[in-house]
């Protein structure tokens, strides 16, 4: 009789968060990493949305704020920048509010990383709009 697979709770936790805040698209971004890299995937989805983004202490509004801030600072994470605007957008941040971000974090993080954010956050809210999506 073949082993069965324990349940991994973190795992499951994770996907569902993930879905919460990223919907297919980031069940998409994990399937593409996962082809590359399954370890680096399932790390994502338990560690980062199992165990980080399920803690209490922040709503998913707040830490998504956090996410966008942190990425507008590193300033070369364009990619996962997008996601996460995306994301902020799909748990009740308005857009209004992710470019206050980015001109908070030109004070700290310098003009070319708001400025490179600004060009990645009008390109979700043109995809937003060609979509129909109000937020």
């Amino acid at each position: 009789m073949p082993k069965q697979k324990k349940a991994n709770p973190r795992l499951a936790r994770g996907r569902r968060r993930l879905r919460e805040i990223h919907g297919a698209g980031g069940e998409a971004v994990v399937a593409a990493i996962a082809e590359i890299s399954p370890d680096l995937a399932r790390y994502i989805v338990e560690f980062a949305f199992g165990d980080v983004y399920s803690r209490q202490g922040l709503s998913l509004r707040e830490r998504q704020i956090a996410t966008v801030a942190a990425l507008v600072a590193v300033g070369h994470a364009q990619p996962q920048l997008r996601s996460h605007i995306h994301g902020a957008l799909n748990v009740g941040c308005r857009r209004r509010e992710i470019l206050e971000i980015i001109v908070q974090m030109a004070v700290y993080a310098g003009f070319p990383a708001a400025s490179n954010a600004a060009v990645t956050a009008r390109g979700v809210f043109a995809e937003r709009d060609g979509q129909g999506l109000k937020n």
